[in-house]
């Protein structure tokens, strides 16, 4: 397994993420490559996902819906499937706010038995995706975090904090992060997708709850880290509030390198706009044994989000695909 695609075929690629990140990078995958396999977190406790994994043994489907919803086919009819999965319920009833896909993804789900992977399938194959949707673990996990006050007169500091939404919105510093359960069992067809992949891609989302989850599932990185596929890292283009608060592109990264765990880089994407310090940016990538790549990756409208033409022809100078 690994190595190289035969010549002349486009890359295998494994992107790793959840919500809005994960779903800008398959956005700028797809324009590369049809071989583009999401593994996306299962940690949403929020929202219509958290409401559905609180009322049903399944897993959160939000994320995977995102994903699912950007990788459709580009058919008139396919992209009305994706607007209407990604539709959300009006009213005030017990329905309202909840996507239409996450219902429908929870629907297929509970008919094949709890088989989330055969729901994803059928959805892919429903919408004419340009790839695969797994989910990164085949039970629902819950984020655990030691969250810093930035407060100094705090009388308790440090706070451990349970949930997604909860360590996105508590105020002070993530410290540590953990994945509950801690060996939650992954699907085969997702070490699959890693043994076979030519590249596999981490980043943007949100750092501590859908990037860094990721390399806490032993499974999943230990298939890193045996994998041939060269590890490319796509930083975020500001720091995201309760989270990550004052974070620089290299402290992002540092932390990164800290859950590596044998995981090696290979490539470092920042936008070049939105390093400040090239210099300390550059160390800290050095420093990770990987190679930086500096290239205008924003949008062009100067939201604080990815352009998936401009990410896809720096993620394209990396992998060598025209």
């Amino acid at each position: 397994m690994g190595g190289a695609a035969p010549v002349g075929h486009p890359p295998r690629v494994v992107a790793f993420g959840g919500g809005h990140g994960l779903a800008a990078a398959l956005a700028a995958w797809r324009r590369i490559t049809p071989d583009v396999t999401a593994v996306v977190t299962v940690a949403d406790d929020g929202g219509s996902s958290g409401r559905i994994r609180r009322e049903m043994p399944v897993l959160p489907p939000g994320d995977l819906r995102m994903a699912l919803a950007a990788l459709a086919g580009e058919g008139e009819r396919t992209q009305a499937m994706a607007r209407l999965l990604q539709h959300r319920l009006g009213g005030t009833g017990v329905l309202a706010g909840h996507p239409v896909g996450n219902l429908v993804l929870t629907g297929l789900a509970e008919l094949h038995d709890g088989d989330t992977v055969r729901a994803l399938d059928d959805l892919c194959e429903l919408l004419g995706a340009r790839g695969r949707v797994l989910p990164m673990a085949d039970v629902p996990l819950d984020l655990v975090a030691r969250v810093e006050s930035v407060d100094p007169d705090d009388p308790s500091r440090t706070r451990t904090i349970r949930g997604q939404v909860a360590i996105a919105t508590t105020p002070g510093r993530v410290r540590e992060i953990l994945v509950s359960p801690p060996d939650p069992p992954v699907s085969p067809a997702v070490l699959e997708a890693i043994g076979r992949a030519d590249v596999v891609s981490l980043g943007p989302g949100s750092w501590y709850t859908s990037v860094l989850p990721h390399l806490l599932v032993p499974q999943l990185r230990a298939a890193l880290a045996a994998a041939q596929a060269k590890v490319v890292v796509v930083l975020n283009l500001e720091p995201q509030p309760g989270e990550t608060d004052g974070f620089s592109p290299e402290e992002h990264l540092n932390v990164l390198q800290a859950h590596l765990g044998g995981v090696a880089l290979h490539t470092v994407i920042a936008d070049a706009e939105s390093v400040v310090d090239r210099r300390g940016l550059l160390s800290a990538v050095h420093e990770c044994g990987a190679e930086l790549v500096l290239a205008p990756v924003a949008a062009l409208d100067g939201t604080a989000r990815h352009d998936p033409a401009r990410l896809a022809a720096a993620l394209a100078s990396v992998v060598g695909a025209r």
